[in-house]
């Protein structure tokens, strides 16, 4: 195969064919070089000779400016999204049918629009006049938030071309549909094209665009995942059908910290921000109960205080059930391994339940401690002092391992009138009973001390 040669004049940037000794276009003589192709490969496939522009280089050493960002006004939604909205940024925003996400974005988009930007609501999946009965009941009809209806994806770029708005929530992506993809909407192909289409449209035209995503029965975002690395900001709204609590939690930021939470509760006037969501959490926890204990945990970084609670009771033959809501079931299995192999706490014929309260879910490995705690406490009928909050993490060797901002959980459980901590054994701080931020302060160094400090239990009293 002959090889793909290019001829360039080193002059102009004329091409030609082949060499020869003046260039026809500008007319110098012997600027004609022999340019290899950029690609080598299948001839439908691979980029060629074809050359294009030279992009702009700079080093690490620049200091760029800081992207200007436009508050809402919501201090829980300005929190999740790093400071507020970036200007040309993509935001992806999934959650369980129902949960009240067009309900947030519509709120969101009033608050905004009345701060100065130029909103647009375009919905896929209800017609004008279900937004504007949702307006109504909101009282958000007198914000300046223009509204349609459409699914044509070539018509709405065409829309926002012209309208040049600061901001565009489109709800939601699934819905959306290209006239150059032949495939239904909602399918892997529209929805990576229409994503696609509408995040490079958002960075070239200086638009923040925000698209709602369906999730899956796994609780994770429909469509391709390629989805997620295009946007700039993935956040998932949680939260339980039968609790009026929701959680809004950034998984992915490119302008601030994930795992970053914001909470609202659900009210016959739309969502309300929760300012102290650990005092909303355990507003319900007045007297000590069995299997009930308070795990102080950090979201994001804010720390949260809230209420994990155990049931152990005799099971079927043959039937065990272990259920979990709110925290990782693999973890719970380790647990209890631990229990049982090092601490000799068995719980075999037993039903474990385990839950935390408020329709939160947590993820950090901290809860390890507590969680144990409220085992032990609910398979031995045994209170916890109601005003101690329990934080560290477990290992294999049941050691208790410390856990990241120690200080912070302290702080915040010691602001909610707690008088005492159960916590892992600090570096460089001598174990026993101390006083911090106004707490008795209890440090453990492995999982059988804790078991027989708190519990009392000997290990020939733990079968």
């Amino acid at each position: 195969m002959a090889k793909d040669l290019n001829y360039v004049c080193t002059e102009c940037g004329a091409t030609h064919s082949k060499w020869s000794g003046r260039c026809d276009a500008c007319g110098a003589w012997n600027t004609i070089q022999e340019e290899a192709p950029l690609t080598t490969g299948p001839g439908a496939k691979a980029i060629g000779a074809h050359r294009g522009r030279k992009v702009t280089l700079t080093d690490l050493a620049s200091t760029p400016e800081a992207p200007p960002r436009t508050m809402s006004g919501v201090a829980e939604l300005d929190r999740v999204l790093g400071g507020g909205l970036v200007a040309a940024s993509a935001l992806l925003v999934g959650g369980d049918p129902g949960i009240g996400k067009s309900t947030l974005l519509l709120q969101a988009a009033a608050r905004f629009g009345r701060n100065g930007l130029k909103v647009i609501y375009v919905t896929g999946e209800e017609s004008a006049a279900q937004v504007q009965m949702r307006a109504q009941r909101l009282g958000l009809t007198d914000s300046p938030v223009t509204l349609a209806a459409e699914t044509n994806l070539r018509d709405i770029l065409t829309t926002l071309d012209v309208e040049r708005p600061d901001l565009v929530i489109i709800d939601s992506i699934q819905t959306m549909w290209s006239d150059k993809v032949e495939a239904a909407p909602g399918s892997v192909s529209q929805v990576r094209t229409a994503a696609h289409e509408l995040t490079t449209f958002a960075k070239t035209r200086n638009i923040a665009v925000i698209m709602v995503g369906h999730v899956t029965k796994e609780g994770t975002l429909a469509g391709p995942r390629v989805v997620e690395h295009m946007v700039d900001c993935v956040l998932y709204f949680e939260g339980e059908r039968g609790h009026q609590f929701r959680i809004l939690r950034a998984h992915k930021n490119r302008f601030g910290p994930a795992d970053e939470i914001g909470v609202f509760e659900m009210t016959g006037k739309g969502l309300a921000e929760v300012k102290n969501p650990s005092a909303l959490f355990l507003s319900e926890r007045d007297t000590a109960t069995p299997g009930s204990v308070v795990f102080a945990g950090i979201e994001g970084t804010r720390p949260i205080l809230c209420e994990i609670q155990a049931l152990v009771s005799p099971a079927q033959p043959g039937q065990t059930r272990r259920s979990v809501v709110g925290w990782d079931g693999g973890r719970l299995a380790m647990i209890l391994a631990v229990l049982e192999s090092r601490c000799c706490v068995s719980f075999a014929g037993l039903d474990v339940y385990l839950n935390v309260a408020g329709g939160l879910r947590i993820g950090e490995p901290a809860a390890d401690l507590a969680v144990a705690a409220a085992l032990i406490s609910a398979r031995e009928d045994a209170a916890l002092p109601v005003d101690c909050a329990i934080f560290g993490e477990i290992s294999l060797s049941g050691a208790v391992r410390p856990v990241a901002q120690t200080e912070n959980r302290l702080k915040e459980a010691a602001k909610l009138g707690f008088t005492q901590a159960i916590l892992p054994q600090r570096p460089k701080r001598r174990a026993g009973t101390e006083t911090a931020a106004g707490l008795d302060l209890r440090e453990m160094r492995d999982l059988p001390g804790f078991v027989d400090t708190v519990f009392g239990l000997a290990p020939g009293e733990r079968e």
